[in-house]
């Protein structure tokens, strides 16, 4: 049975939850069904994937993702196997970027599909990261979790198409809970700035409609305003239904600002998103 990820989560960086137990459960009794830990360099997260799940009764972890250049599968499957116990870990996986793999960085497609091969983890408790359609059709066909990260509901809307009915569609969503526009898409563009440098992304986004024009300067308006819900917590909840509305089953929120780490702005979102 595909794990339960729920309809919203909330996606972060692993390293920022380094301690905060307690806050996973906050996040929990809030009504968010998942929570993802992205950046992380290695299989040490899953010491983390541990601490909180123990620290929750019913919050999904998943990692998002786990770099196939960077974490050996001798040893995701090492970690899977000492929390197959639970119901509630989704390992993610994926390519990572050239730009931050450096030489090792060859036929993508092919490493997935190997490492795929090599782990020992059950189909319905894999998700895998997935941008264009031969690595969507790749997660259909292997886990049982698409995971797009950075796309807009139309890219959730082709990627539904992608991949048919039977795989969860599970993209991320950008959040920045500022409602002047200069202040909110300052905090967007820094936050994107790290993806602007990143070929894999670039080259969907330009496969999405966006030109080069877009990609400069930090990114247009253009691409800044679809790419990141900004605004109170009932705009943002409105970007979320457009992505459950394209085919979305669970949609995972991302703070950026400097905001990023309060609960109050989780209760915000939980208020609009959950109800």
């Amino acid at each position: 049975m595909t794990v339960e990820l729920g309809r919203v989560g909330v996606w972060a960086i692993a390293s920022e939850w380094e301690g905060r137990a307690a806050e996973a459960a906050e996040l929990e009794r809030l009504g968010f069904r998942a929570l993802w830990l992205g950046g992380a360099p290695d299989a040490s997260v899953l010491h983390l994937v541990r601490e909180l799940l123990d620290a929750t009764e019913e919050l999904v972890i998943a990692t998002g993702i786990l770099n196939v250049w960077t974490t050996p599968a001798a040893e995701v499957n090492a970690g899977y196997r000492e929390l197959a116990w639970t119901d509630r870990f989704l390992v993610g996986v994926g390519a990572g970027h050239r730009e931050k793999v450096g030489d090792r960085y060859h036929s993508p497609y092919q490493k997935l599909v190997h490492y795929l091969d090599e782990l020992d983890v059950p189909r319905d408790r894999l998700a895998l990261a997935a941008l264009g359609p031969r690595v969507l059709r790749l997660a259909a066909a292997r886990t049982s979790v698409a995971h797009p990260y950075l796309v807009t509901p139309e890219q959730t809307a082709q990627a539904r198409e992608t991949i048919g009915a039977g795989t969860v569609l599970a993209p991320e969503q950008h959040v920045v809970l500022e409602e002047d526009p200069a202040v909110a898409r300052a905090a967007a563009r820094e936050g994107l700035s790290f993806y602007l440098t990143l070929e894999n992304y670039t080259r969907n986004w330009l496969r999405g409609g966006f030109t080069e024009e877009d990609l400069l300067d930090g990114g247009s308006d253009r691409l800044v305003d679809a790419l990141v819900a900004w605004g109170d917590a009932e705009r943002v909840a409105r970007r979320v239904r457009e992505h459950h509305e394209a085919g979305a089953d669970h949609v995972s929120v991302q703070l950026l600002g400097t905001r990023r780490e309060s609960s109050p702005e989780f209760r915000e979102l939980a208020a609009a998103l959950v109800g």
